[in-house]
């Protein structure tokens, strides 16, 4: 029987289950990634779950997000994140060494395997012909561990892909104009495999760049075939013996199918405040714009930025625009330096910043009051840059360049004849940056700051809950807006009881007071709930307030997992009246909460209105087993 490729590979990874559509199934994970935004807690949950050494073939610890150090707190958990790859045998890639996603492509990636990671785009891997899926920390932990990952088995998508790009439109602009079709709830439940004539024109970065923003979909990952222009990547990176040819077999059957003409697409732009609000840019002009920026894991690569200087080459850029540039490794930084390219981006008047996200998380490079920035990141939500009132459009680095130059957002076709680009340098093998860990690490000290605390654990649910509507939102609210990011609150990440004072601070400052002041509370949202980041502190803070459940009328994959992983009861609506007639400040009851969480429906009493409803989970028996014992570390604590 034809099978896809997404199927070959979890079908060689199957642990338990069936791969039919809806149905859980578990895979063994082959390799493991964290970042250290969300890898120290990671870590301090591994630690909690008393193994020796991890268990999987490669796990790799990268300082990419807070290398920001305006105090000892990032310094600290850097500190404490290497001592710990070196006690369990993980591989540590230094601050300064690049972002994960990109650092990963260049030396780890491996055609074939699974990766899981703690950073929502880890499906960036997918380029390079890997099922690699973003998740919480605790499912990484786990999956050091030696223990499985469980997923309901997605719905698995072809995106057809006919003709060749045009000048002066790129990878940004594939993506976006599935982001403009799709929406991004569309991936939800879903892996995109890309396939079709298309395919064989795009290198590995520019697959990687469309499997990144895949996230934005909402999928649970999308994932190129590995081919030749991939076994030519990996030659050049010094690793051909990790190639393999994986593709789909002819005839395959998918659960849908969408056609994206290449040669018809024209540079487009997401407008403030989401990545799926894609307009052609020749519609925007003219906006002017204070700030671009150029890099993050989604369009950092050397090609990228090689346009980019061609594009900048002799010219300045405009001088009302403060243009930054953000290398993905440093790899991408030594090759623009030997090549020149960094010569003509410092000569044009572009700032240059370490390779690290920095920017794209709120980490510096904050835009102006009520600024316009033009950025080639993955996401553009409200807030996310630093600044509370910026608008933030997200492009192509054709774009973001041509941009600079005018002072507007400006379709770069309007630059004339798309610019000859010289021969890229081979890359620049330099694993130094990377340190392996010792063979034996039982003898290693780990160091912990004191910004470090204890992992909060959850108790079980009682059997009757009563909780109060703390907060009700709307749809698509980011894990951003329930838990902040920034230069202020990220370096308090080990630390939840400091970090749990500003959660959902951008929706409603006196949240944490509330939480703590009602001790059972619960958070009614609309649609998608929990999009974007995978950062698992927009469940664990929340937990340690006191939310008990969060009812919604749909739930983002990555945070409904995370719920569940800490003991939040994730529910669904039943009907959307019952979402519009609850109000801020109803208490809420459920009684007989495991005879009813074990049939899947639950009726909720609304005791300030005097009325009942009901709702629905979507959770399996596994699930339901972690929320009852309240949450899935105190689950294997009880297995054990």
């Amino acid at each position: 029987m034809a099978e896809h490729l997404t199927g070959k590979i979890l079908k060689a990874h199957l642990l338990s289950g069936r791969l039919q559509k809806g149905e859980e199934i578990a895979i063994r994970i082959d390799q493991t990634l964290t970042q250290d935004a969300t890898g120290t807690m990671a870590y301090l949950q591994f630690e909690a779950l008393g193994m020796d050494r991890v268990r999987t073939e490669l796990s790799v610890s990268y300082v990419d997000h807070n290398t920001l150090q305006g105090s000892f707190e990032n310094a600290d958990d850097h500190r404490y994140l290497q001592s710990v790859a070196a006690r369990y045998g993980i591989y540590f890639s230094r601050p300064g060494n690049g972002i994960c996603h990109q650092v990963h492509l260049e030396r780890f990636g491996v055609p074939g395997k699974t990766l899981l990671g703690s950073d929502s785009h880890t499906p960036t891997a997918g380029g390079l012909g890997m099922l690699a899926i973003g998740a919480g920390g605790l499912d990484v932990a786990v999956a050091m561990a030696g223990g499985p990952f469980y997923l309901n088995m997605p719905e698995v998508l072809r995106v057809n892909l006919v003709g060749q790009l045009p000048s002066w439109t790129g990878a940004k602009d594939v993506i976006l104009e599935l982001l403009r079709r799709l929406t991004v709830k569309g991936g939800v439940g879903r892996i995109l495999e890309y396939g079709g004539p298309g395919v064989k024109g795009l290198s590995v970065h520019e697959r990687a760049t469309i499997t990144n923003m895949g996230a934005e979909l909402g999928a649970t990952t999308s994932i190129f075939p590995s081919d030749e222009v991939t076994r030519r990547f990996l030659q050049a990176q010094g690793r051909e013996e990790s190639w393999r040819e994986l593709q789909a077999d002819p005839g395959a059957a998918y659960d849908g199918e969408i056609t994206i003409e290449l040669d018809k697409l024209e540079p487009l732009a997401a407008c403030p405040h989401s990545p799926d609000a894609v307009k052609p840019i020749r519609e925007l002009e003219p906006i002017p714009v204070d700030q671009v920026i150029i890099g993050s894991c989604t369009n950092s690569s050397f090609e990228d930025l090689l346009l980019v200087a061609e594009i900048l080459d002799g010219k300045t850029v405009h001088p009302q625009v403060s243009l930054v540039i953000a290398p993905g490794s440093r790899q991408v930084m030594l090759m623009l330096a030997r090549s020149g390219a960094l010569e003509k981006l410092i000569a044009a008047g572009a700032r240059i910043l370490e390779p690290a996200c920095g920017p794209c998380i709120g980490m510096g490079q904050a835009p102006p009051s009520g600024g316009v920035s033009l950025r080639t990141f993955n996401r553009n939500f409200r807030g996310r840059c630093g600044t509370a009132d910026a608008s933030v459009y997200l492009v192509g680095p054709a774009a973001a360049a041509a941009s600079a130059l005018y002072g507007r957002i400006v379709d770069p076709r309007e630059l004339g004849e798309f610019p000859k680009l010289p021969p890229a340098p081979p890359p620049v093998i330099d694993d130094r940056m990377i340190i392996s860990p010792p063979e034996d690490g039982s003898g290693v000290e780990i160091i912990r700051g004191p910004n470090i605390k204890p992992v909060p654990l959850n108790s079980p649910p009682p059997e009757k809950l009563v909780m109060t509507v703390l907060l009700k939102t709307g749809d698509n609210i980011t894990t951003d807006q329930i838990m902040p990011a920034g230069t202020k609150i990220l370096p308090l990440r080990s630390n939840i009881p400091a970090m749990s004072e500003y959660v959902f601070a951008p929706l409603d400052e006196s949240f944490a007071r509330r939480a703590r002041q009602t001790g059972s509370g619960i958070i009614v949202g609309g649609e998608n709930y929990g999009q974007g980041s995978s950062r698992e502190h927009a469940a664990l803070a929340p937990m340690y307030l006191g939310i008990k459940a969060v009812l919604a009328k749909s739930f983002a994959r990555i945070h409904h997992t995370n719920l569940v992983n800490f003991g939040i009861i994730p529910l669904v609506f039943d009907s959307p009246a019952d979402y519009d007639r609850l109000r801020q400040d109803d208490v809420l009851e459920i009684d007989r909460l495991r005879e009813q969480l074990e049939r899947g429906s639950v009726t909720i009493i609304n005791r300030t209105q005097g009325y009942s409803f009901q709702a629905r989970h979507n959770l399996t028996p596994r699930q339901v087993r972690i929320i009852l014992a309240g949450g899935l570390l105190m689950e294997v604590k009880n297995r054990k």
